[in-house]
């Protein structure tokens, strides 16, 4: 090993607060992904729904969430703290989930769903920048791709928990839905018990520090002032790179279309929630390698290599003929995760101050959940009249568009350059 490189046990570790918030989105995600990769059949085969229902419900509740977004991730700015809408944003997500069991009609399915998201819209802001908060600089792209493989093994567990209750209790989707509230209940206990509350204005003292990661410090409520939500505090580097990530989500439709396109070629309905699991393996997996290479070559070069694999792999699922590739595609498509995720929000971070951190987390989860109701829609309308070419093919062409996008752009602030932080 050469002298100049530290051994792994010289490597700082993780904050608390990552690490718990790992373990929180862990089973969070338990609970949810044994639902996910079975709500479009079960919304076709037994609420009777068809794929335009499908685009109405994905496209409009995570629109709701981004508004959600926006405002809790500004408000936990004024405010001083985060921890607190972390732990209501899941516990709204452990009510809403279970009552997927018991709904009956395809609009009871976006109220549930609806619910859910709401939940998820009020965390992710606050929770993401918590993340950045009590992180160095130095290790964000560590410490988010880290948060992000967690949140993907939950991903792959959940399917298989499904899976291996679908083989003994056929076609019994109403009780596994509901047991969803088990896993729930613990994220809501450990989040209450285990984080540890964090401020923009201590973070940035300890970011100060090489290595600042105590996030053992109590809470300092910022000074009040009016909270501005517009865009003009963040220069234009931080809003170009929104408006590419804009067009790139317009092409970037609800995930549950790969599971429709994965039935129609053959993959049947007890094998999709293993073929989501091995997504996930391969997307958490890929997240912690990805994180690591965020800060040694920065994050943009990642997220255009990422759009254009997702351009790449969008055709060849028009393409597909064979339910056997559906289980190479869905690998190739974990890869643009990983290579998208923790470069999208190291990102954020570096383009923003830990004053208004949170609205910055805001802005970026509005930007994208704005843009995913048209998305849905437009991509579920284009698949029930004109089928996957024309569906799958707009998506690659706005991923292509996006990355020429977000290439283009050269030296405007810090971070969004090619080079990394270490």
């Amino acid at each position: 090993m050469p002298p100049d490189r530290p051994s792994a046990a010289s490597r700082p570790s993780l904050p608390w607060n990552v690490k718990i918030l790992g373990v929180a989105s862990l089973l969070n995600d338990i609970a949810s992904e044994m639902i996910f990769p079975l709500m479009p059949q079960f919304l076709i085969t037994v609420l009777g729904g068809n794929r335009f229902w499908l685009g109405i419900i994905e496209g409009a509740v995570e629109t709701v969430a981004s508004v959600v977004k926006l405002w809790t991730g500004g408000w936990s700015d004024r405010v001083g703290s985060r921890k607190w809408f972390v732990v209501f944003g899941y516990g709204m997500a452990a009510i809403a989930r279970p009552l997927i069991g018991v709904i009956v009609a395809p609009w009871q399915l976006l109220i549930t769903r609806m619910g859910d998201r709401f939940g998820k819209g009020i965390r992710t802001s606050p929770r993401d920048a918590l993340i950045a908060d009590c992180t160095a600089p130095e290790l964000r792209g560590r410490a988010f791709g880290f948060h992000r493989a967690m949140d993907h093994l939950g991903a792959a567990v959940g399917p298989l928990l499904a899976a291996a209750f679908l083989w003994y209790y056929p076609d019994q989707f109403r009780p596994l839905f509901l047991l969803t509230v088990l896993p729930s209940v613990l994220v809501v206990t450990l989040l209450v018990l285990g984080l540890r509350e964090r401020s923009a204005a201590v973070s940035a003292a300890t970011q100060r520090v090489p290595g600042g990661q105590d996030a053992r410090a109590p809470a300092v409520p910022i000074a009040s002032k009016k909270l501005a939500w517009g865009l003009r505090s963040f220069d234009s580097a931080f809003r170009f790179y929104l408006l590419a990530l804009v067009v790139f989500t317009l092409g970037n439709s609800s995930d549950a279309f790969l599971l429709v396109r994965a039935g129609e070629l053959g993959v049947a309905t007890p094998l999709l929630p293993i073929l989501w699991c091995g997504f996930h393996i391969a997307k958490s997996g890929g997240n912690m390698l990805a994180g690591r290479a965020v800060d040694k070559i920065g994050p943009k070069r990642l997220i255009v290599f990422g759009w254009l694999c997702y351009a790449a792999i969008y055709l060849a699922f028009a393409l597909a003929t064979a339910a056997w590739q559906m289980w190479v595609l869905f690998l190739g498509y974990a890869a643009f995760y990983a290579l998208t995720e923790p470069a999208e929000r190291t990102l954020v971070a570096n383009l923003s101050g830990a004053e208004q951190r949170g609205l910055a987390y805001g802005w970026y989860n509005a930007a994208i959940g704005i843009a995913t109701l048209p998305a849905s829609l437009v991509f579920g309308l284009l698949y029930q009249l004109y089928g996957p070419l024309i569906a799958f093919g707009w998506g690659a062409a706005l991923a292509l568009l996006a990355a020429l996008m977000l290439a283009a752009v050269r030296g405007q602030g810090s971070g969004i350059g090619d080079q990394g932080s270490g």
